[in-house]
């Protein structure tokens, strides 16, 4: 995944929980715990506009970008550890 979702780690910072978070923007836990997770295929802004708002930060803070390899070099290296 090239996207990378940096909430726990804002979290642990501001030393707040998840419950309080996912309380104070309207969300359940489950769905807080799948956007952490990074398993969510999108986001709506306002939920993201709460997050920030909740936690002050801006929502680079919150989103990474790390490209994927290409795909070759993702089977070269699964070669070299298989042999």
């Amino acid at each position: 995944m090239a996207i990378l979702v940096t909430l726990d780690v804002l979290l642990a910072q501001r030393k707040m929980k998840s419950r309080e978070l996912a309380q104070r923007i309207g969300i359940t836990e489950p769905n807080l715990s799948l956007l952490k997770s990074g398993k969510v295929k999108g986001v709506r802004f306002d939920t993201l506009e709460k997050i920030c708002e909740v936690l002050d930060c801006q929502p680079g803070d919150l989103l990474a970008y790390t490209p994927d390899p290409p795909a070759g070099d993702a089977q070269d290296a699964q070669d070299a550890q298989d042999e």
